[in-house]
């Protein structure tokens, strides 16, 4: 995590400056979504100064200071103007603005493929999903899904859904890591509850 701190349990508030778009606080899993726990939501709690908060998908090496959805390697939902980013600064028209008491969800449909099986279903045990606050190292960057040099990306469709009901899909490219479930936050006084296993199977 980075201007983010855990309170009442599962409550992320951020603890930035909220100046400028260098101080973007960022909170990513310690692990992928897989196919047996393939989707997560959060609940606004708080929407702070301007509800500056994204609820998407990141590569694991992801910068920090980084909303989910503006660098590669990433896809997210931002509750402030509805708009979807895929790896870029600039978003694209998607689903409603958000505001307090609404729940964001974010998951992937995964193909049925057994390669997917293969590589995600065991990443991780039952009690790994939580926030990581440790920096990447060149291990967890490391993949044998190579292909001429270079880690081997997958299609998948992220989805992202506003209080039950889907706002839409998107089909993206999955980097070999996997797709980590990341939250964006960049205003004062802003509150969200994170739910990651509200489905499963």
């Amino acid at each position: 995590m980075h201007d983010i701190v855990f309170t009442n349990g599962q409550v992320l508030e951020y603890i930035g400056l909220g100046l400028t778009i260098l101080d973007v606080g960022f909170a990513q899993a310690r692990h992928p979504l897989n196919t047996t726990f393939h989707y997560f939501e959060i609940q606004i709690i708080d929407p702070g100064e301007n509800c500056y908060i994204a609820i998407g998908l990141t590569q694991k090496d992801y910068p920090k200071n980084r909303h989910p959805g503006w660098d590669k390697g990433s896809i997210a939902y931002h509750a402030d103007d509805g708009k979807v980013f895929i790896g870029s600064g600039v978003g694209e028209d998607f689903g409603p603005r958000c505001h307090k008491g609404d729940i964001l969800g974010c998951g992937i449909s995964f193909r049925n493929d057994p390669a997917y099986l293969n590589d995600f279903s065991d990443i991780a045990s039952e009690d790994s999903f939580n926030w990581s606050d440790d920096s990447p190292s060149s291990s967890d960057n490391e993949s044998s899904d190579v292909m001429n040099g270079e880690p081997k990306a997958r299609p998948v469709e992220v989805f992202f859904t506003r209080n039950g009901s889907i706002i839409g899909v998107r089909r993206v490219e999955m980097p070999s890591s996997g797709f980590y479930p990341s939250i964006g936050m960049l205003s004062t006084n802003e509150k969200v509850r994170v739910d990651l296993r509200p489905l499963t199977g």
